[in-house]
């Protein structure tokens, strides 16, 4: 009897983590329609390693290349978003990303906006990291802002929609519709203000993806495969009206209280490094924290 009852009560207990964060009550990604990949996007690099059906992307590094692709246009701001499956199993040093960026024509100055999955061992979960340079703060002597997670669900079985929210004031980083994290324009010196194209990537990062470098790309296990699908971009192009405005985050513009519970649930539980509470960082180069 004293058994049943025991297995009755564990039944009954809340489960901390399995079920995912609570629902954030705004659903950014379904305001935005879907684009086709040749609509908005176009080969940057590793050309014969990336294919197209239909609106889906399969891009692949191997020993010989990566790849990666990039928007027609630039932004001065937006929603940029992708539904992305990533490789399972080693996948140590490599990286496969979604980010935005004007490196290309502010070589050593630049800014970006990153989404980047850190590839890992087999016994190991991804780690999604989430970073901002601004102004060359991500070129010679690096001041990243990175902030990473692992997931609450398996990023190898399913697409899952990854996205950047820019807009004048903020920076927010979705998964699901879930807020992750919000990077606040604090001051001009510390927020990206200059335009940048979308750009995503899958390349060998080996000296420091992984464990800071501890396991290296491995390409008995070639080739590493980043899947992408339902793109979804809009925003406010260089050229467009002055009158330009970026689609809201929320409702009002500002996180309504169940998205900030959600963003809350998500970095109390899955949350594993933030810059700003690392002793080893050089604070007074981070006036944001």
């Amino acid at each position: 009897m004293a058994l049943i009852f025991l297995s009755l009560l564990i039944l009954t207990l809340p489960s901390t983590n399995a079920e995912g964060p609570p629902s954030p009550g705004f659903y950014l990604s379904s305001k935005v329609g879907s684009v086709g990949f040749n609509q908005v996007f176009t080969n940057l690099w590793g050309a014969q390693h990336q294919s197209v059906d239909h609106d889906s992307l399969t891009i692949w590094l191997d020993q010989n290349s990566g790849s990666g692709f990039k928007s027609l246009s630039p932004y001065k701001s937006g929603y940029f978003g992708a539904g992305i499956k990533l490789q399972s199993g080693y996948t140590a040093g490599v990286i496969t990303s979604f980010y935005l960026s004007n490196n290309e024509v502010h070589p050593g100055n630049h800014d970006e906006i990153d989404i980047e999955f850190l590839g890992t061992t087999s016994d190991k979960p991804y780690v999604l990291q989430t970073n901002v340079y601004i102004r060359g703060s991500g070129d010679g002597n690096i001041i990243g802002r990175e902030m990473k997670f692992h997931l609450w669900f398996d990023p190898t079985l399913d697409y899952h929609h990854y996205a950047i929210l820019w807009d004048p004031s903020q920076i927010i980083f979705f998964v699901d519709d879930v807020p992750i994290r919000r990077y606040p324009r604090k001051n001009d010196a510390t927020f990206p203000l200059r335009p940048m194209w979308a750009y995503g990537s899958i390349w060998d990062a080996s000296s420091w993806a992984t464990e800071d470098g501890k396991y290296k790309a491995n390409y008995q296990y070639q080739p590493f495969v980043g899947k992408y699908t339902d793109f979804k971009l809009k925003g406010c192009t260089v050229n467009g009206p002055a009158s330009c405005r970026p689609p809201a985050g929320s409702p009002n513009g500002i996180l309504t209280s169940e998205q900030n519970a959600a963003m809350a649930w998500v970095q109390s539980n899955y949350k594993v490094y933030d810059y700003c509470h690392d002793p080893k960082r050089d604070h007074t180069q981070l006036p944001e924290c």
